[in-house]
């Protein structure tokens, strides 16, 4: 019986023994194929892929973070490239200060990888990258050119702008850049004279969006324009014109005309569609009261020289985004949204305000009567919209 009763103590403790061993490499090859997984970033998948975590992380924030100072930055001078208009050309027009140009974003629990604008042409060889939509993609348009261009600033390149469609080309590489301006998304057709805004057809502006490799979507500010800027005489929706209505259903309607169309004509295995969030101005300084770098008497972004964190920034998440989101939501067709709301929120610095070429001296006079507040000085806050573009494309 004792020795009855050892041999099943030793079997027991030899079940025991394979059984943890048995965990043990379950759980060692369930953490190799989620890694594997992560590192595959299945073409079908719309979240955030992963950039280099740091040791002992498992997840990262990709579009939350914080602002670091950085010395190396910006990736490349004004000068040095031609393309960036006189709009968002910062320095060249008088801007007095240059910290604005040494941030860097910094997400929760990992690093960006740097944009390189060699390897960007080589895995894009003999492809097209198209930015649809307003000035703000024109914006990130421009930076990307910049970008790639520092990297291998004697290749050939051609470039054709005209109205909507402009691009750049990097002929050694066959790599094509193209902005096409569509700031509603949806056509706008003259009838009668009269500017129509077609909430339900994108058939015209979509004949240029053919053969395109990967695309950046964005609408949004122009929704709200009134008088003088807006940007049609009325609008047409189930057959019938309107002079006006509730702008965000305008809205809605337009992306959802967009979104059927993307899940009619997409083929996910040869084309990516990414969407850009709404980018956000400061013309209200309520918004980022207390924050680092403001001034007292601020009364737009004139004279902002840092950004200002997160906890500082009382902004409210815009209702444009609200309508997007829940568009995307019910998409057939997987679609990355590269969410810089909240990051560009907390650049009030970044903006052109007065030093613009768009800027009379009469403005220039009275620097808090008119400055721009919605775009972005190049370099600046566009470049690290691209370097996400970049981390989502490859990593």
């Amino acid at each position: 019986m004792a020795f009855q009763s050892k041999l099943i103590s030793i079997s027991t403790s030899f079940l025991i023994l394979i059984s943890t061993i048995f965990f043990h490499f379950t759980l060692l090859s369930s953490s190799y194929m989620l890694v594997h997984h992560i590192n595959n970033n299945n073409e079908h998948n719309s979240h955030h892929r992963r950039p280099i975590l740091q040791a002992n992380q498992s997840q990262c924030s990709l579009f939350m973070g914080s602002w670091v100072h950085d010395d190396s930055y910006p990736i490349y001078q004004s000068s040095s490239c031609p393309v960036i208009d006189p709009d968002f050309n910062c320095q060249m027009y008088g801007r007095p200060d240059s910290d604005y140009l040494k941030y860097r974003w910094k997400p929760a629990n990992c690093e960006l990888p740097r944009f390189n604008g060699l390897e960007f042409l080589e895995k894009m060889k003999g492809k097209t990258v198209m930015f649809v939509g307003d000035s703000l993609g024109r914006n990130q348009w421009e930076s990307l050119i910049c970008l790639t261009w520092s990297s291998v600033p004697r290749v050939a390149t051609q470039v054709i702008r005209a109205y909507p469609l402009s691009t750049f080309k990097f002929l050694d590489y066959g790599v094509t850049l193209s902005y096409y301006k569509a700031q509603y998304l949806v056509d706008i057709d003259s009838v009668g004279g009269r500017r129509v805004l077609k909430l339900q057809d994108i058939s015209e502006n979509a004949q240029a969006w053919r053969d395109v490799d990967v695309f950046v979507f964005n609408t949004g500010h122009w929704w709200s324009h009134t008088g003088a800027t807006q940007g049609w005489d009325m609008m047409e929706s189930g057959g019938s014109l309107y002079q006006d209505m509730d702008r965000m259903v305008a809205m809605e309607t337009a992306v959802r005309t967009w979104a059927r169309w993307v899940d009619s004509n997409i083929d996910t295995t040869k084309t990516r569609v990414f969407f850009q969030s709404f980018s956000p101005t400061h013309y209200d300084p309520s918004e980022w009261n207390g924050g680092s770098g403001s001034t007292t008497t601020a009364k737009s972004c004139y004279g902002e020289t840092a950004p200002v964190s997160a906890s500082a920034f009382l902004g409210v998440y815009p209702n444009e985004m609200k309508v997007v989101d829940a568009v995307l939501r019910e998409m057939q067709t997987p679609v990355y949204m590269l969410d810089i709301t909240t990051l560009s929120a907390m650049r009030k610095d970044a903006h052109p305000s007065i030093y613009s070429g768009d800027t009379s001296t009469g403005q220039k006079a009275d620097p808090n009567g008119t400055p721009d507040c919605t775009h972005w000085c190049l370099p600046g806050l566009p470049d690290t919209w691209n370097q996400l573009f970049y981390t989502a494309l490859f990593f």
